[in-house]
């Protein structure tokens, strides 16, 4: 049985968007309003991706929000006389003109053709309240995705708007830009914004949803870079399509999770949202490759990955090897990985992803060929993380920064991560006898933690623990903490160096010759600030 067709994708028709517009907003139809309605109860199932409690809570509804997302997000079939109702100025007929309700048949009921859904978020220029067009979700329609569905706002999306970073440049590049949502964000903080994707279903959703949030931004069909060659910009972020995918055939899985011999094998498994079609992990490797040609002096690429770990080597290998000609060609890189699974918890979480379960025909099948085509490879492991590209604004040595860092702490991770950028930046361009003149500052979120043993006075081990950004727990030694805890921006590192090797008679080449190093990591990870 073949996978469940897809609708048309939306249509940005700009007579009838102004009444969409004018209705979603007399219908209070935003994210707090929705809370408001379903209750604690029933939102946190919908995270849960339970929707039971919340058709609950909203069934019966008249209020026009209520009735709104019942329809457009949660699946729910309507009156025609309910949407009439819940749309005044764009009506039925409308609403089907621009391809997002299935007009009804006499005495039958209306039905969604794709998700309209609130969205809220506050990033370093403050609140945001738009409205983001995706396909249905398995949620809504209890069927497995199509390999050409368009997601929504899902965890990935919101993690890549959460660490980029937001100043004001001319000019961004959202590659991969599936629906379109790095490209709304960019568009608060850049004059020009450029969007690409290989979908052209995807490109037809994020203009319809640039349009109706009044929001400009250059849309171009194609495969990763290709669209934009020979163009630069100061920031390009990417959530590309970085799950690893076998390329050998099993059967896709049909509306209900059932293998379809209808199929193509060579398009098992594949997503266009979220899979590049090529083997293992190497889509990111090209990127990364063709990637430094399009990024200006100063700027700043942001991206997500996953990468595979095997057992004889680090987990950075890949990075490593993928980001070596951007170093060679003088950028900075740094790969921070926040996660790392087993091949069989790969496979089972991506498979829940397209909407196969355990229960299905289709699951055990496609575990296999999952885990048969990891063990080709000799995959222990996958991480996922971020991966980041400077082009410092003067020629400079490449430099890679890989670290393991699960935690996050309070305050804007975007901040955190763009200082800790010019933080590097800045140190490579420094020597040491220019860095020991510096006279930092601990950061203010920074906190000293002693370990010891009961009883006892000396401390077993002393860690500067960060409260903001990736709350970092670093070791240092008794004289490092007493450098870190005199740098109040009044005296040199020299100086204080000094003064610390003065009160425990130790030799002071040594001492700088240990602790330079340790000091330059503490600024680049913000611990000290200049």
């Amino acid at each position: 049985m073949p996978a469940r067709l897809l609708p048309p994708a939306p249509r940005a028709l700009p007579h009838l968007l102004p009444a969409l517009r004018a209705d979603l907003l007399a219908a209070d139809y935003t994210v707090p309003r929705i809370e408001q309605l379903l209750g604690p109860v029933a939102a946190r199932a919908l995270q849960r991706e339970d929707p039971a409690p919340a058709r609950r809570a909203l069934a019966g509804a008249t209020d026009p929000c209520a009735v709104l997302y019942s329809l457009l997000t949660l699946g729910g079939h309507h009156s025609e006389a309910e949407v009439a109702a819940a749309l005044p100025h764009l009506g039925v007929d409308g609403a089907a003109q621009l391809g997002l309700l299935e007009a009804a048949r006499p005495g039958g009921a209306v039905r969604a053709l794709v998700d309209l859904s609130p969205y809220s978020a506050t990033d370093d220029l403050g609140e945001i309240r738009w409205w983001i067009a995706s396909d249905l979700s398995e949620l809504a329609t209890g069927a497995p995705l199509h390999p050409e569905h368009v997601l929504g706002v899902g965890g990935a999306s919101l993690t890549l708007a959460r660490l980029t970073p937001r100043v004001g440049v001319d000019s961004v590049l959202d590659l991969g830009c599936g629906g379109g949502i790095q490209a709304l964000h960019a568009s608060r903080h850049a004059r020009r914004v450029v969007a690409t994707d290989v979908s052209a279903r995807a490109l037809a959703f994020a203009a319809f949803t640039a349009a109706l949030n009044g929001i400009e931004i250059e849309l171009r069909e194609g495969s990763l870079l290709e669209p934009v060659a020979g163009e630069d910009f100061d920031l390009i972020v990417s959530n590309p399509p970085f799950v690893i995918t076998p390329r050998t055939g099993a059967p896709r899985p049909g509306p209900r999770g059932e293998a379809s011999a209808e199929a193509s094998p060579a398009e098992a498994e594949t997503f266009t949202y979220r899979d590049g079609g090529r083997d293992g992990d190497t889509l990111l490797a090209a990127l990364l490759r063709d990637l430094p040609a399009h990024l200006r002096p100063g700027g700043t690429a942001v991206m997500l990955g996953n990468w595979e770990i095997s057992p004889e080597e680090g987990w950075e290998a890949h990075p490593r090897i993928w980001t070596a000609p951007a170093r060679e060609q003088g950028l900075h890189a740094w790969v921070i990985q926040r996660e790392r699974t087993d091949p069989a918890e790969y496979a089972a979480t991506w498979a829940r992803d397209g909407g196969v379960t355990p229960r299905d025909a289709a699951w055990e099948p496609m575990i296999t060929r999952w885990l048969e085509d990891f063990a080709s490879r000799d995959v222990e492991g996958i991480g996922f993380g971020y991966l980041m590209l400077r082009r410092p604004e003067r020629p400079a040595a490449g430099r890679l920064v890989a670290e393991e860092e699960t935690g996050t702490g309070s305050g804007t991770l975007a901040e955190h991560l763009r200082a800790s950028l010019d933080a590097l930046e800045q140190l490579e361009a420094m020597d040491d006898a220019s860095f020991l003149a510096l006279r930092p500052s601990r950061a203010a979120d920074v906190v000293e933690r002693r370990h010891l043993t009961p009883g006892e006075w000396d401390p077993m081990l002393i860690e500067l623990v960060q409260g903001g950004g990736l709350a970092r727990a670093v070791p240092v030694s008794t004289s490092l903490a007493a450098t870190v805890g005199a740098c109040d921006g009044t005296l040199s590192l020299e100086q204080i160096i000094a003064a610390v090797c003065a009160l425990t008679d130790a030799d002071p080449a040594e001492v700088r010759a240990e602790e330079v190093p340790r000091l330059r990591e503490l600024v680049r990870q913000g611990v000290l600030q200049l």
